[in-house]
C-alpha cells in the first residue's frame, strides 16, 4: 500500500451535515490539497449539487451519500469555479445540467486532465472525463429548488480564480462560498488576485449577512470566517510589500517570514504561491493576469524541503 493510500484511509470520513431544512453540506476532512467540500439541496423533483469532487472514488462516495438522503436524481450541478477538485467528477452526474460561469468552461478546457507529478504526491484519480458546464452565464443566474430562491452569482473580479461564483440562498441566509473562503486551511490565490479577493470579501460576501457558510475547504462556519480570511490576505499583501521593497524573491521572502497566527493553517507552503501573485500585483499586473504558475509551484516544492506537496485525494 502506498503512503498516499494510507493517508487517505486514516483521514476522517466525509460527512453530510443538514445545515438548514433540505440544504446539506458534504464536508471532506481534512480539506487540504484536492480534498474539497460540496453540498446539495433536495427538492420535490430532484437534487441540485454545488460542485463535484476531485477523483472518481470521492465523487462516487459523494453521490452515494446523496442517495442515502434522497432517492431523487441530481438534476442540476453548479460549479463554483474551474479547479479540478470541484470539477473533475462532473462527468459522473449522469443526466444533470452542468451550470457555471463561462470562464469555468474555458478554465476546465485549459487545465486539461488531472496530474499529480511533479508538484503533488501521487493521486489515484480513477476514470476522469472532462465535462465543462454546458449552461453558462456571465453575471449570474437564479435557480429555484421548489420555491426556494438560489442566487448563483459571479463575484465580478478575479479572486480565488477569474471565474468564481457563489451560491447564495437569501431566505435561509446560507452561503456556498466555493474557494473564496478556506476554513482551517491556507487560502490560495495563484490564479486569482489578492487585492481582488479582499474586494470581494468586503463588498460582495460580507454585506450578504450570511448566517451559515460552506467554505470550499474545511468545516462549516459562521460569518466570523470572513474576517479570518481577510486577515490572512492582508498579511500576504504586507509581507509582499516588505519583501519586494527589500529586493527579495517570493521564495526568499517566504523563507524569512514568520507565519505567526497563520502557522496553524494547513498547507502553509501556499504562502509562496500567494506571494508570487502579490508581487505581480505590486508590479502592475491586473487581477487574474496570467503569471508563471510552474515557477510558483516549483518554489512551493522547494519551500516544502524539495518534497512534493502532500495530497490525500
Amino acid at each position: 500500500m502506498s503512503s498516499t493510500a494510507r493517508d487517505t484511509d486514516t483521514a476522517a470520513p466525509p460527512r453530510v451535515e443538514e445545515i438548514d431544512e433540505g440544504i446539506y453540506a458534504y464536508v471532506q476532512p481534512p480539506g487540504t490539497w484536492w480534498v474539497n467540500n460540496t453540498g446539495f439541496l433536495v427538492g420535490r423533483r430532484g437534487v441540485t449539487s454545488v460542485d463535484a469532487c476531485s477523483t472518481e472514488r470521492r465523487t462516487r462516495a459523494y453521490l452515494e451519500a446523496i442517495g442515502k438522503v434522497t432517492p431523487r436524481p441530481v438534476r442540476t450541478l453548479i460549479n463554483t469555479h474551474h479547479h479540478g477538485d470541484h470539477t473533475f467528477g462532473n462527468h459522473l452526474f449522469d443526466g444533470a445540467t452542468v451550470v457555471g460561469h463561462e470562464g469555468v468552461r474555458e478554465g476546465i478546457r485549459a487545465w486539461g486532465m488531472p496530474a499529480s507529478a511533479p508538484f503533488w504526491t501521487e493521486v489515484d484519480w480513477g476514470h476522469v472525463e472532462l465535462e465543462p458546464p454546458f449552461l453558462t452565464y456571465t453575471e449570474g443566474v437564479t435557480l429555484w429548488v421548489d420555491d426556494l430562491r438560489c442566487e448563483v452569482r459571479h463575484v465580478g473580479t478575479a479572486a480565488h480564480t477569474t471565474n468564481d461564483s457563489i451560491v447564495w440562498i437569501p431566505e435561509r441566509r446560507v452561503l456556498f462560498a466555493g474557494d473564496l473562503l478556506f476554513h482551517g486551511g491556507t487560502p490560495f490565490l495563484l490564479q486569482g488576485s489578492i487585492a481582488g479577493a479582499i474586494e470581494v470579501l468586503e463588498t460582495v460576501i460580507a454585506p450578504l449577512g450570511a448566517r451559515t457558510i460552506v467554505a470550499g475547504h474545511g468545516p462549516v462556519a459562521g460569518p466570523g470566517l470572513i474576517d479570518d480570511v481577510l486577515g490572512y490576505l492582508r498579511f500576504v499583501q504586507e509581507t509582499a510589500r516588505r519583501g519586494h521593497a527589500a529586493g527579495l524573491t517570493p521564495l526568499e521572502t517566504a523563507r524569512e517570514t514568520d507565519l505567526g497566527e497563520y502557522a496553524a493553517l494547513s498547507d502553509g507552503e501556499r504562502i509562496v504561491g500567494n506571494l508570487h501573485r502579490a508581487y505581480a500585483e505590486i508590479e502592475g499586473a491586473a487581477p487574474g493576469a496570467p503569471i508563471d504558475a510552474v515557477a510558483a509551484l516549483t518554489d512551493m516544492v522547494t519551500y516544502n524541503g524539495g518534497r512534493p506537496l502532500t495530497c490525500t485525494a
